[in-house]
């Protein structure tokens, strides 16, 4: 097993390349699932969740080649299984938005329960719930999810109002009313921008819907769902997390290829932080002009409010900071396992409830740590580019599932960062 060691930096400095979305390839590659001709996805990033769901579409038959890294053509009409099991899903909850898709198009499906990062009580139940409601059967045993379509094989148009904000319920759902019989509406459904590229994809596809993007999205079912060629959005969470690493840092990093609309609510904490924020139609950059930044107060909240999945790069940053942050987590119940991380650097957080308070420092103190989940793996470089000696991160295979070469990344920004093989 793999592990980094990051030695104290000064400022990060320079310009690097967003990749493709990670939550956005994902249900994109499974929405080939949907049609009996090829789907072409471009800007594919390399990331072991990625190659986790190539694999999944492999082993149900599809094929799923690569013309070049970033790109992948899949076939699903040699499919031949409609089971996802245990062995791949157990490590990427992501592997759930296969359930619709095969329900919708193939009349079952047999899913594992899935694994992935332990942030906290992620249920499937609002996905089951939407699948009922347009006809399916759906079943619990040994751990499995079975969904059986209605008679006549096709699911119905229904309307569906989600509890709670669900990203992947709104991505699931979302693509098996693409083939139901009449209209499926959406209500409290997800606005994120992965959310929009999927429905982008699937209108490529010849699917008929509107209202992505907004809390009520308003599918008509097809028969059939045609070829399609579509390019995966930049990703606003690698994004973010270099633009926060030079903000800790007091550097000036620019990122290209990636969008500025994404990512106001973190754009505006930068600026409050400090920063000086530069943007233009496919770049943006953090200028700290040697500054320390000030700490800032962050509240997470489904979009278009500050991303769950930036909240502990930003902690990150608070623990270099000047002055007190407050961060209230309302996503993820369990999301703050990096502050016991953090604070083996020396940081000062104090947990109360779902808030975490932190007092910045000046500097912090390399220690052995290791990644608990993918975004907090993230938080610790960035704090260990600030603290004194070097610092050892274990279990960095949480990196790799959404971080593409996030070693060259940095070190193309001047961070003394090297991986290393684990000896056991």
């Amino acid at each position: 097993m793999d592990k980094f060691i990051i030695a104290s930096n000064g400022p990060l400095n320079g310009e690097i390349d967003a990749s493709g979305a990670k939550n956005a390839a994902l249900p994109i590659l499974c929405a080939a699932l949907l049609s009996d001709e090829p789907l072409h996805v471009t800007n594919v990033p390399k990331l072991w969740d990625v190659n986790t769901t190539r694999k999944l579409l492999l082993q149900m038959g599809c094929t799923a080649e690569q013309p070049t890294p970033h790109e992948m053509l899949i076939d699903a009409r040699p499919i031949s299984t409609c089971v996802a099991p245990y062995e791949l899903v157990k490590t990427m909850r992501a592997s759930i938005l296969v359930l619709g898709p095969l329900v919708a198009a193939r009349g079952e499906a047999h899913v594992s329960l899935p694994g992935g990062c332990a942030i906290g009580a992620r249920p499937v139940d609002l996905h089951l719930m939407g699948l009922e409601a347009m006809g399916a059967e759906i079943r619990l045993e040994g751990g499995f999810v079975h969904a059986q379509a209605p008679a006549g094989g096709r699911l119905k148009g229904a309307r569906i109002v989600f509890d709670t904000v669900t990203v992947t319920g709104t991505e699931n759902l979302m693509m098996a009313a693409t083939l139901a019989d009449g209209e499926t509406v959406l209500e409290n459904a997800a606005r994120e921008p992965e959310v929009v590229d999927l429905a982008r994809c699937l209108r490529a596809m010849g699917a008929q819907l509107e209202g992505e993007g907004t809390t009520t999205i308003r599918v008509r079912g097809v028969k059939a769902l045609r070829a399609a060629k579509h390019q995966v959005l930049p990703d606003r969470i690698e994004t973010g997390s270099y633009l926060v690493a030079g903000a800790a840092t007091r550097g000036r990093v620019r990122v290209n290829k990636t969008d500025p609309s994404m990512l106001d609510a973190v754009l505006v904490k930068l600026q409050q932080a400090g920063g000086k924020i530069s943007t233009g139609p496919d770049f943006i950059e953090v200028d700290m002009q040697g500054k320390r930044p000030l700490a800032v107060n962050i509240h997470t909240m489904p979009h278009p409010g500050f991303p769950t999945d930036m909240q502990a790069q930003m902690m990150a940053m608070n623990c270099l900071a000047e002055g007190v942050g407050l961060i209230k987590e309302t996503i993820f119940e369990n999301r703050f396992m990096h502050a016991q991380e953090l604070l083996r650097l020396g940081a000062d957080i104090r947990i109360e409830g779902n808030t975490a308070v932190v007092h910045g420092r000046e500097r912090l103190q390399a220690a052995p740590i290791m990644a608990t989940d993918l975004r907090a793996s993230a938080s610790l470089v960035i704090a260990a580019l600030a603290a004194d000696g070097e610092t050892f991160i274990d279990r960095i295979y949480h990196m790799d599932r959404g971080y593409e070469d996030i070693e060259g990344k940095f070190t193309a920004l001047g961070a003394k960062i090297k991986r290393v093989a684990k000896l056991i």
